[in-house]
C-alpha cells in the first residue's frame, strides 16, 4: 500500500507508516497543486493537515486513492461529497488537540491581561515601562464561554481552578447539563452584558460567522476582554479595531484571523492585541497525538477494513453496506433537516422503525441520523462513530423503537426531536429500492428528495400566495428547480417546499417573510 504525506505530520506517524510491512510511505511536503494532481494516481491513502486542499479536479485524478486522513480536525480543505461519490473514506482525528487549544486560548487570556507581551518588547527596547503596564487580576473575574464542547468545558475547568465566575453559552447544549458541570448557563446577551473575559469555541458555521461584530460589541462592558482561539472569521476584525480605538474593548487576542496569513492590517498593529498564527493546536503532545491516531486509522481501514472517525461513511462491513446504504443517505438526511428546523436545544430524539427492515441491525442508521443532526451544530467535531456519544455528552437522550408493520409504506424511518419548546417530526422512506423521500413534516404530507439549495415556507391556503411567491423569485432571478405542496389535514396552511439553482440570498429570504400570506420562511442546505 502506497501512502503519500503531503503536509508536515509527526515523527511518531510517518515511523508507524515506515515500520508496517506492506507500507511504502512517501513524505512530499509542499506541493502545488499541479504537482500534487500529477502523482496522486500513485497512492491508496493520502495524509494532510491544512494547506493541502483535496478539490474535486485532484480527486479525479485520484484513481487508486482508498482514504484520505486528516491529521486534525477540520477538514474545510477537502471535497467530502466528491470524495464520497468515489467511494473514498475521509477520516479526521477528534479531540487530539482539544486540551492544547484549550491551554493556548488560557495562555492567551493571561498574557493579554497581565501585558506580557508590551513588556517583553518594552524592555528589550531598553525601556522600563512600569506603571504603564499595570495588569489585572483574573481570580473573581467573570469569563464567559461561547461553545460547551470539547474544547470550551475543557477552558471551564481550568478556568474554575483560576477562581473565575465561569458562565456559560451554547444554544446546542441543555442548560441542565451545563448546570450539572458546575457552571452558570447564560443567555448570549447576558453573557455580553456580565463577562470581563469572552472566550470563542465554536465552530465556523453560517450562524456563527461574524458572531463578534459592533452590534454584539456594544452590548458588552465597557473593558471587556475578547479572545478567540476558534476559528477566523467568527470575529468580525474591522468592528473589533474600532472597539479596541474607542476603548470600548481593552484588549484582544486572537490566535485565527479572517484571513490567513493576516498581512499588514489595523487589528495586528493595535497594542493591546496579543496575537499568535494559528497557534492552538501546536504542540508536540498534540501534534504526536493526531498523528499516531491518523496513521493508525489508516493501517487499520487498509489492512483490516475497519473505519474509525470516517465523517463520510460508516463503520459497517462491505456486505452490510450493500443493503443499509440507501437507509443511510436517508437517515442522515432527515437528521440534518431536523437540525435546521427544530427550536435548539433538544432534550431527546426518539427514532422510529416502521415496516420490512429485513432483519437488518439499524444502530448504523440511528447514527447516521444524529451525524446528520449534530453536524450543523458541531461541523467537523462529529462523525459515524461518535454521533451518539456526542449526542450524549450534550444531554440528549437517543430512543429507538420498532414496528414490523407499515400502513403506507414498505418501510419508513420516523425522527422526532423534543425541546423544552416543542417537537418537531420528519418522516422518510425509499422510493424503489435507493430513492430517499421525506413524506411527512409534522402535520404536513409532502413528497421531497432531500437534496440541494432549498426553501420551507408556511403560507396561508389561499389564491394568490404561490404566485407572489414566484414573482419575488422570478425579479431576483432565482430559478425554482422543483417546487412541492403540502397541506395541513384540516387546517388552512400549506408549506411549500422549493428546490432552487442557487441558495436564496438573505434578502430575497426578507422579501418572501414580507408578503402578506406568508408566515415563516426557511431556507435549508441538504
Amino acid at each position: 500500500m502506497k501512502v503519500l504525506i503531503s503536509d508536515n505530520l509527526g515523527e511518531a506517524g510517518i515511523k508507524m507508516f515506515q515500520e508496517k510491512e506492506g507500507f511504502d510511505v512517501d513524505v512530499n511536503v509542499g506541493l502545488s497543486p499541479d504537482e500534487l494532481k500529477e502523482i496522486i494516481g500513485n497512492y491508496d491513502a493520502l495524509v494532510i493537515r491544512s494547506a493541502t486542499k483535496v478539490t474535486e479536479d485532484l480527486l479525479q485524478k485520484a484513481t487508486r486513492l482508498k482514504v484520505i486522513g486528516r491529521a486534525g480536525i477540520g477538514l474545510d480543505n477537502v471535497d467530502i461529497p466528491a470524495a464520497t461519490k468515489r467511494g473514498i473514506v475521509v477520516m479526521n482525528t477528534p479531540g487530539g488537540n482539544a486540551i492544547t487549544t484549550a491551554e493556548h486560548a488560557l495562555a492567551l487570556m493571561l498574557s493579554l491581561t497581565r501585558n506580557i507581551p508590551l513588556g517583553t518588547s518594552s524592555l528589550k527596547a531598553g525601556r522600563w515601562e512600569k506603571k504603564n503596564l499595570q495588569g489585572r487580576e483574573l481570580y473573581n473575574k467573570v469569563l464567559g464561554i461561547i461553545g460547551f464542547g470539547k474544547i470550551g468545558s475543557i477552558v471551564a475547568d481550568r478556568a474554575r481552578g483560576l477562581k473565575m465566575q465561569v458562565i456559560i453559552y451554547d444554544p446546542f447544549v441543555v442548560p441542565e447539563l451545563i448546570e450539572k458541570a458546575g457552571f452558570e448557563y447564560a443567555s448570549l446577551d447576558e453573557l455580553y452584558k456580565k463577562a470581563d473575559y469572552i472566550t470563542l469555541h465554536v465552530p465556523k458555521l453560517k450562524e456563527t460567522t461574524g458572531l463578534i461584530n459592533k452590534d454584539a460589541i456594544d452590548k458588552m462592558k465597557d473593558g471587556v476582554m475578547i479572545i478567540n482561539c476558534a476559528r477566523g472569521g467568527i470575529v468580525k476584525e474591522d468592528d473589533l479595531y474600532e472597539a479596541m480605538k474607542s476603548g470600548k474593548v481593552a484588549g484582544a487576542a486572537l490566535d485565527v484571523f479572517e484571513v490567513e496569513p493576516p498581512g499588514k492590517s489595523n487589528i495586528i498593529e493595535m497594542d493591546r492585541l496579543v496575537c499568535t498564527p494559528h497557534l492552538g493546536a501546536s504542540t508536540r503532545e498534540a501534534q504526536t497525538n493526531v498523528a499516531v491516531a491518523v496513521a493508525e486509522q489508516i493501517i487499520d481501514y487498509l489492512k483490516n477494513g475497519t473505519i474509525i472517525n470516517a465523517v463520510n461513511i460508516p463503520s459497517v462491513t462491505g456486505e452490510l453496506m450493500a443493503k443499509l446504504g440507501p437507509f443511510l443517505t436517508l437517515a442522515e438526511r432527515i437528521g440534518c433537516l431536523q437540525a435546521q428546523l427544530l427550536s435548539w436545544p433538544i432534550n431527546e430524539v426518539v427514532i422510529d422503525y416502521t415496516g420490512d427492515f429485513m432483519g437488518l441491525d439499524l444502530s448504523p442508521i440511528s447514527r447516521a441520523i444524529m451525524k446528520g443532526l449534530l453536524t450543523p451544530v458541531v461541523k467537523d467535531d462529529v462523525n459515524f462513530v461518535n454521533a451518539i456519544v456526542l449526542a450524549k455528552e450534550r444531554g440528549i437522550r437517543v430512543t429507538e423503537t420498532t414496528h414490523s408493520k407499515s400502513e403506507d409504506y414498505l418501510n419508513l424511518i420516523t425522527v422526532r426531536t423534543i425541546s423544552p419548546e416543542t417537537t418537531t417530526t420528519v418522516e422518510g422512506t425509499l422510493f424503489g429500492k435507493k430513492e430517499p423521500r421525506v413524506v411527512k413534516i409534522n402535520n404536513f404530507r409532502v413528497e421531497m428528495v432531500p437534496q440541494g439549495h432549498l426553501v420551507l415556507i408556511n403560507n396561508i391556503d389561499k389564491p394568490g400566495a404561490i404566485g407572489s411567491i414566484g414573482i419575488i423569485l422570478g425579479e431576483n432571478d432565482i430559478n425554482i428547480d422543483k417546487m412541492q405542496v403540502g397541506q395541513e389535514k384540516e387546517g388552512e396552511r400549506n408549506i411549500i417546499f422549493l428546490r432552487t439553482d442557487i441558495a436564496i440570498p438573505n434578502d430575497v429570504l426578507e422579501k418572501l417573510r414580507a408578503l402578506p400570506l406568508v408566515k415563516s420562511v426557511t431556507p435549508l442546505e441538504l
